[in-house]
C-alpha cells in the first residue's frame, strides 16, 4: 500500500493529512491486523544516569521529543500541593538567556511546539521541531529543562492565574468532582493530592518552593528522553550527549509510591452546590497499577461495561432511560493502583433512579458476565482504536516514554493485539470478580443538598457533607491504610 500526502502550510495539515503515512500506512493489511511493527528502538544510558530511547521514522520531516521526569504531584511538599504543576508550567517562562517572550518568539520562528505538564506520578515535557531546525529546537528544549530561570514576575502571574482558575472551577461540578473523589478515596495517600493544587496550597507556594522542587527532582537520573522522527540514531545520540551528557544535578528524588488498600465497606461524600440543577456522581474504589498483569483483560471488560458509547452503563443511563447524557467507567493506571470509577450525572429529580440504575448495572455485570460475542466485539473495538493512539511520532514517543517509566518495553505495543486475542471468557469472569468492586464502594455526589441530601443517605452507612465553596478538596479526612507496593499489583 502506498500512502500519498501533500504538505500544507500548517503543522496541523502536515500531521493530520499525512498521519496515515506513519506507522501503519506502509504495512500490509496482514501485518496491521497482527500487531504493530516498530522500527528498532535504540536504548542508551548516559554516564550521568539519563535514559535515552531513539526511534527513526523518516516519513515526515519532524522530530519529536518526549521527556519524563520521575516526580509529579506525589512529590509535592505537604501544604504546597500544586508545586510540581507550577514548576512544569514555568519551565518556558524564561530559560537560559531568554525571557518568556523571547522563548516563545524563538519557538514560533521555527514553527516548533513545546509543552510541559505535571501528573500524579511524573512531569512530562514534549517538543516538536522540523528536522531542518533540530539544532535550534534542541537548544530551546535543553534550556527549558536544564536552565529555567523561574522569574519572580512570571511566578506571581502564573500563581494568580492558577488561583483564579481554581475559584472559577467551583462553578462547574464536572470540573471538580474528580478532585473530590480522589481526596475522599485516598485520604492521606499521595494520590489524594490535587495535581494543580487548591486555594490554600497554591497561595502558600513561593518562588523558593519551586526552585527547591526543581533542584530536588530534576536530574539526569530522574529523566527519560525518547526521540522519534526524521534523524539518524548515531548523529542524534552524539547531539544529545553534547546537550545532556554533562548535566550534573544534586537532586535525584524519585518517589516510590506505596499501594493504598481498597476501602472496605461503603461511604459517601455529598458536596453541596446550592445552585445546581443536576447531580454529578462518581462511584468506585482503588483499582490497578499500570503494570498489573490483568490490565488487558480489564480493559476489554471495562470497554463493555463503561468504556465506549455502546457500553452497558451508557446504554442504561442514556440510551434506554434518558436519565443522563453520558455514563462511563474507567481505570486510571499509575505507578501504584489508581482509582476505578463509574461516572455520570442526571437531573436532581432523577438522582435516586440514576444511582440505582448504575449500581444495578454493576450487579448485572457480576451476575451475567459477558458473552463470547460481546468479548469479541470488545476485542475488535480496542484493536481498532489502538492505531490512532500511536499514529504520529508525537504519540509514539509519549507512549514509549511512559513505558520506560513504568518498567515496560515496546512489546507492550508490538504484542498488544496478540495479548488481546489471548483473553478468554474465563479471564473476563475472573477480572469481573476481582477488579470491579460491588460491596466495597466509595461515593462522591455533587449537587443541591437540600434536594438530594435525604436521597443519597441510603447508599452508605457513613455520609459526609462539605460545601463546594469551602477551600480545598480534602476537607473531610478519610484515612485509608497504606500497604507496601507489590510488583505487578
Amino acid at each position: 500500500m502506498i500512502a500519498h500526502c501533500k504538505y500544507g502550510a500548517s503543522r496541523l495539515i502536515r500531521i493530520g493529512v499525512c498521519a496515515i503515512a506513519g506507522l501503519f500506512a506502509a504495512l500490509p493489511a496482514a501485518a496491521q491486523s497482527s500487531g504493530l511493527h516498530l522500527p528498532p528502538v535504540k536504548k542508551v544510558q548516559f554516564s550521568n544516569g539519563m535514559t535515552v530511547w531513539m526511534v527513526e521514522r523518516h516519513q515526515l520531516p519532524l522530530v519529536d521529543f518526549s521527556v519524563v521526569i520521575k516526580a509529579g504531584s506525589v512529590a509535592d511538599p505537604a501544604g504546597n500541593e500544586g508545586t510540581a504543576s507550577l514548576t512544569a508550567a514555568l519551565l518556558r517562562k524564561g530559560a537560559g538567556a531568554r525571557t518568556a517572550d523571547q522563548f516563545s518568539a524563538d519557538l514560533d520562528f521555527i514553527g516548533g511546539r513545546f509543552a510541559a505538564n505535571a501528573g500524579a506520578d511524573t512531569t512530562t515535557l514534549s517538543a516538536e521541531f522540523m528536522s531542518k531546525d533540530l539544532t535550534r529546537g534542541l537548544e530551546l528544549l535543553s534550556d527549558a529543562l536544564l536552565h529555567p530561570a523561574f522569574p519572580a514576575e512570571e511566578f506571581t502571574k502564573l500563581q494568580k492565574q492558577r488561583l483564579d482558575a481554581v475559584h472559577a472551577s467551583r462553578d462547574s461540578a464536572q470540573a471538580v468532582i474528580g478532585a473530590y473523589f480522589n481526596a475522599y478515596l485516598y485520604g492521606n495517600h499521595p494520590y489524594a493530592r490535587p495535581v494543580g493544587g487548591d486555594e490554600n496550597s497554591l497561595a502558600a507556594i513561593t518562588r523558593d518552593s519551586v526552585e527547591k522542587f526543581y533542584a530536588a527532582s530534576y536530574s539526569p537520573k530522574n529523566t527519560i528522553l525518547v526521540v522519534v522522527g526524521d534523524f539518524r540514531a548515531g548523529a542524534m545520540e552524539a547531539l544529545l550527549r553534547e546537550k545532556f551528557g554533562s548535566w550534573i544535578a544534586a537532586g535525584s528524588r524519585a518517589e516510590n509510591v506505596a499501594a493504598s488498600a481498597p476501602f472496605q465497606g461503603k461511604k459517601l461524600l455529598l458536596v453541596d452546590k446550592p445552585d445546581s440543577t443536576q447531580t454529578y456522581f462518581q462511584i468506585g474504589n482503588v483499582g490497578i497499577a499500570r503494570n498489573n498483569p490483568d490490565r488487558i483483560a480489564i480493559q476489554l471488560v471495562n470497554t463493555l461495561f463503561g468504556g465506549r458509547f455502546t457500553s452497558m452503563l451508557n446504554e442504561e443511563l442514556r440510551v434506554k432511560t434518558g436519565l443522563s447524557y453520558g455514563a462511563s467507567s474507567s481505570f486510571t493506571q499509575m505507578r501504584a493502583p489508581g482509582p476505578f470509577r463509574m461516572s455520570s450525572y442526571t437531573r436532581n429529580a432523577t438522582t435516586e433512579r440514576a444511582l440505582d440504575l448504575a449500581l444495578a448495572t454493576l450487579a448485572r455485570l457480576h451476575e451475567q458476565g459477558v458473552t463470547a460475542e460481546e468479548l469479541a466485539s470488545a476485542k475488535n473495538f480496542v484493536k481498532g482504536q489502538f492505531p490512532d493512539s500511536v499514529e504520529t511520532s508525537e504519540q509514539l514517543g509519549a507512549r514509549l516514554a511512559e513505558l520506560a517509566y513504568y518498567g515496560l518495553d515496546e512489546s507492550e505495543l508490538t504484542e498488544f493485539a496478540a495479548k488481546i486475542d489471548a483473553v478468554t471468557l474465563d479471564d473476563a469472569r475472573r477480572v469481573i470478580r476481582q477488579y470491579f468492586p460491588q460491596e466495597n464502594l466509595v461515593f462522591v455526589v455533587v449537587g443541591k443538598a437540600s434536594e438530594i441530601g435525604s436521597v443519597v443517605k441510603k447508599y452508605a452507612p457513613h455520609v459526609d457533607q462539605v460545601s463546594i465553596s469551602t477551600p480545598g478538596f480534602g476537607a473531610v479526612p478519610a484515612a485509608i491504610a497504606v500497604v507496601p507496593r507489590m510488583r505487578n499489583h
